[in-house]
Formats: structure tokens, sequence, C-alpha cells
């Protein structure tokens, strides 16, 4: 008997695996294919900690999106939003402001697909597919424009996404253009793989990452902390993702386990 496909197995490239998939896999999701589990397990191989650090990945989102909304602000671009999983960005903006706004922003048909599930009909979040490499496209986007009021400050969130842009796509003349496009007191949140691994492991996870659809590059801490520039970096700086203000309800992490630097800043 034939198998039915599933709805969000449709029109998907199941043959080579991506990063987004794989980080679903590790954060306990469905939406992944046997390539993305293959992938995972090589990592899981090298860097046993893989997934408490895609779970405190996801707990420095919660906490840098409180720390924004503390600040006052009330609308969200997150680029490279992934898979939805527990905890989105909209629903915990909305712990400070129940109107909070938020455009997800992926080239994943997959992600766009469950994101747009998920939000269904909500009027101040909407998803849109498209590549975070023309940030001025997505800005210019009218469901964009008419969701984001671009005069008021917004929280521009690249998670685990950076490492996926190679030098020669310039990866600091995205993120500087949208902090220009951004008005005063908007935020800059980056999370981003580096390379100032003591044990290496960082250079088993970009090979791994070469047979996805987006491999990874580490960085330092140095070339990570240029992703801030022209912005106030706020405290503690460019630090391990549990190192960023930690709650004590996280779950614990070993921090040479990590792999993730990460950082806050705002538009002054």
């Amino acid at each position: 008997m034939a198998t039915v496909e599933s709805d969000w197995t449709l029109g998907v490239d199941a043959e080579r695996p991506t990063l987004a998939r794989v980080y679903d896999y590790l954060l306990g999701g469905t939406h992944n294919f046997g390539v993305d589990r293959d992938l995972a397990h090589g990592l899981l191989k090298v860097e046993p900690q893989a997934r408490s650090v895609a779970a405190a990945n996801r707990a420095f989102l919660r906490r840098a999106i409180r720390r924004l909304s503390a600040q006052g602000i009330r609308q969200f671009l997150d680029l490279g939003s992934g898979i939805p999983t527990q905890g989105n960005v909209h629903q915990i903006a909305r712990e400070a402001d129940e109107d909070a706004r938020v455009v997800y922003v992926d080239i994943d048909p997959v992600a766009v697909a469950h994101s747009r599930a998920i939000l269904g009909d909500d009027p101040n979040a909407i998803v849109i597919q498209a590549d975070m490499r023309r940030p001025g496209e997505i800005l210019a986007d009218p469901a964009v424009r008419k969701t984001l009021d671009l005069s008021e400050p917004v929280g521009v969130l690249l998670l685990a996404v950076l490492h996926a842009i190679p030098e020669d796509d310039d990866p600091y003349g995205l993120v500087h253009g949208l902090r220009d496009a951004v008005a005063p007191g908007s935020a800059v949140v980056v999370s981003h793989l580096t390379n100032e691994d003591p044990y290496g492991t960082f250079e088993a996870f970009e090979q791994l990452s070469a047979r996805s659809t987006t491999a990874a590059v580490a960085r330092s801490r140095t070339e990570i902390s240029r992703f801030f520039e022209g912005c106030d970096l706020s405290e503690p700086g460019v630090v391990f993702i549990h190192e960023w203000h930690p709650d004590p309800q996280d779950d614990p992490v070993d921090q040479h386990s990590t792999l993730i630097l990460c950082g806050v800043a705002f538009k002054p």
C-alpha cells in the first residue's frame, strides 16, 4: 500500500539534513527525517551534551526576550526562527504585553508550515518564508511592514543562525543593515557557535554540518563581538549561553559543553 505523505513533508527535500530539523530533533521534536537524525547522532557521539546545549540556547532565548520586554520592547523580528517548540517568542513576549507583535522568518518550508499552523489567524504574529541573507527584502515585505512599526524599538533575534552564514555572504553587513533599519532603543540578540572550545568539538560540528543544506562556521569571541558594533553591549557582554543572566530554574549545563557564545546589545 502506498504511504500517505504528511502535510508537513509535502514538497520538502528529505535527502539532505537541515540544521533546523537537527535542532528540532535535539529538542525532542518530531518534525525531522532520518538524515536529520543521523547527523544529530553523529553530533551526539562527539558532543554527548548536544541535547542540553540546544535546550540551553532555547533557555537563553527566553531570558533575553524577558529582558527586552522589561526594557519596553514590544515587537520582535525572529530570523531563522526554526521549527516551533515549547515557549515560542510570541508566547514569552506576551507574558509582558498580550499585544506584543512578532514576525518569524525562516527559509525552511517545514519550519514555516508549522509556524503558520501554530499561529493560525493571530493578527499580531506572522511567519514568512524568506532568505535572511536578504534583509532588505524581508523588511520591505508588506506583511512585515503591517506587523512591525520600524519607527518603534524592535528586538532583532538571531539565535544560532549566523554561523550558517559564510564570510562570502557578508554576515556582518547583514546584521549591521538590520541595526541601521530599526529605531533607537532596538536590540540585537545573537547566539553563535564558537571556535573557542578547548576540546575541539566545534571542528567535528563543522564537519558534520557540511553534510547539511546549511554548513556551520564557528567564530571567535572577537568575531562574534563584531556583530554588535554600533550598539551598546549589555552586561555581561559576549559570554557562553549559560553565563548570560542565568536562571536557577533552567537545567544545568556543563560549562565546557556549551559551544555557543551569546550577547545582547541595544541601539543608542
